[in-house]
C-alpha cells in the first residue's frame, strides 16, 4: 500500500507542476486526460486499489478522491486564467484592428449536451471503479428480451413497441440492458460496468417522447450483493450528477422482469424544497429503476447465481439532460439549431 500511496503523492506533484507549465487550452485537455481519463492514471490507481484489505482501502479512498478534486480545480482555475489572458491580447489587439483582415461570420462549435452528459456520467462511474462497456444498436430478439428473462408471448413485450427490421429476429434495441449480457458473457465476474447508447421505440414524438434517446444502463456483479448496494452507488451518482450534497433519495417496489426484486428510485427535487414543475409540486423525480439480477439472466451470461448476485440499473439519460438542464421540449436534442447548442 505504501508503494500506491507514495505514486498518489508523485502524480499530485506532478500534475500541479504540469498544469502550471501549459501554455494553452489543448495542453489542459491532455493533462485531463492523463489523470482523469478513462484510461489516466487515476482509473489506474482505482485498479490497484482491489487488491488492498478494506482498511487499506479507507485509507486510500480518500488520497484519490482528494488528487481527483484538486487536479479538477487545478485544470478549472488554470482555464479561467488561460481565458483572462485571451481576453486581454484580444482587447490590445482590437485597438490595433486592422479592417483588411477582418473575417465576418465565422464558423463555431460547441459540445451537443448529450455529449457533455456523457462525459460527466462516465467519468462519475469510473471514479466509482466500473467500467465503460458498449454494446450494438441492432439486437436479436435473444439479447433484446429471452435472455433479460422476457420470453415469446410474455406480457412484458408490448410495453416495448418494438421497432422490427426486415431480418428474422433483428430489431432496434429498446433498451440498452442487452449490453448487460454481452458484458456477461465476455467477462467473468466480478463485474461492474455501464453502457451509454441509444434505444429506439415507435413513439409518436411529442415535447417530452422521441422514437430515438439515450439510456444508461449498469451492472455490478459480484458475491452477497444486496440492494444496499444498489442504494449507495445510486444515492452518490445522483449527487455527484447534480451537485448536492444532501440530495435524499426514497425507494418503491418496481416491476422489471429482468430484476427480482424490482425497484424504482426516486431523488428529492434539486430544483425546489415544496414543490415545482419539474417535480410537479410533489418534491420528488422519478429517475432511478433498477433491483436485483434475476438469476434466469444471470444464467443467460453464464454466471453461475448459486455463487454470485448482483444488481442492475436503467435509467432515461435524456431525462437526466432534460432535467439537469432545464429542457422542457426533447425535440431540441435533434433540431440542430444553434440557439439550442450555444447555450451550452
Amino acid at each position: 500500500m505504501s508503494s500506491l500511496k507514495e505514486s498518489i503523492r508523485n502524480a499530485q506533484e506532478e500534475a500541479q507542476k504540469a498544469i502550471k507549465s501549459a501554455r494553452n487550452a489543448k495542453e489542459l485537455d491532455s493533462i485531463r486526460v492523463l489523470y482523469l481519463g478513462k484510461k489516466g492514471q487515476i482509473t489506474q490507481f482505482m485498479g490497484q486499489m482491489k487488491e488492498l484489505s478494506s482498511d487499506d482501502k479507507r485509507e486510500v479512498g480518500p488520497l484519490l478522491n482528494k488528487l481527483k478534486n484538486e487536479i479538477e480545480q487545478n485544470l478549472k482555475q488554470a482555464k479561467q486564467n488561460l481565458l483572462q489572458t485571451a481576453t486581454q491580447a484580444a482587447k490590445v489587439k482590437k485597438q490595433n484592428f486592422d479592417v483588411s483582415a477582418y473575417k465576418p461570420n465565422s464558423p463555431e462549435g460547441h459540445l451537443h449536451p448529450y455529449t457533455q452528459i456523457i462525459e460527466e456520467i462516465e467519468n462519475i462511474f469510473i471514479s466509482m471503479g466500473y467500467d465503460i462497456f458498449d454494446g450494438p444498436q441492432v439486437e436479436t430478439d435473444y439479447y433484446n428480451f429471452t435472455a433479460l428473462n422476457i420470453p415469446q408471448e410474455h406480457p412484458a413485450r408490448d410495453m416495448y413497441d418494438t421497432l422490427w427490421l426486415n431480418q428474422t429476429n433483428k430489431l432496434l434495441r429498446t433498451h440498452t440492458s442487452p449490453a448487460q449480457i454481452h458484458a456477461m458473457e465476455k467477462l467473468k465476474a466480478p463485474i461492474a460496468g455501464i453502457v451509454t447508447g441509444y434505444a429506439f421505440r415507435h413513439e409518436a414524438v411529442d415535447a417530452s417522447h422521441d422514437m430515438m434517446f439515450l439510456q444508461c444502463e449498469g451492472i455490478f456483479i459480484d458475491k452477497n450483493v444486496t440492494l444496499s448496494d444498489l442504494l449507495g452507488v445510486a444515492q452518490t451518482f445522483l449527487r455527484a450528477l447534480f451537485k448536492k450534497d444532501n440530495l435524499d433519495i426514497r425507494i418503491r417496489p418496481g416491476y422489471f422482469p429482468f430484476v427480482e426484486p424490482g425497484v424504482e428510485i426516486d431523488m428529492r427535487c434539486p430544483f425546489c424544497k415544496s414543490g415545482c414543475s419539474v417535480c410537479k409540486k410533489s418534491t420528488w423525480i422519478e429517475v432511478f429503476p433498477g433491483g436485483l439480477i434475476h438469476p434466469n439472466v444471470l444464467k443467460a451470461g453464464g454466471i453461475d447465481p448459486e455463487k454470485y448476485s448482483g444488481f442492475a440499473f436503467g435509467f432515461g439519460l435524456t431525462r437526466l439532460v432534460m432535467l439537469k438542464y432545464n429542457i422542457n421540449d426533447i425535440r431540441n436534442f435533434h433540431s440542430g439549431k444553434i440557439k439550442f447548442l450555444k447555450q451550452f
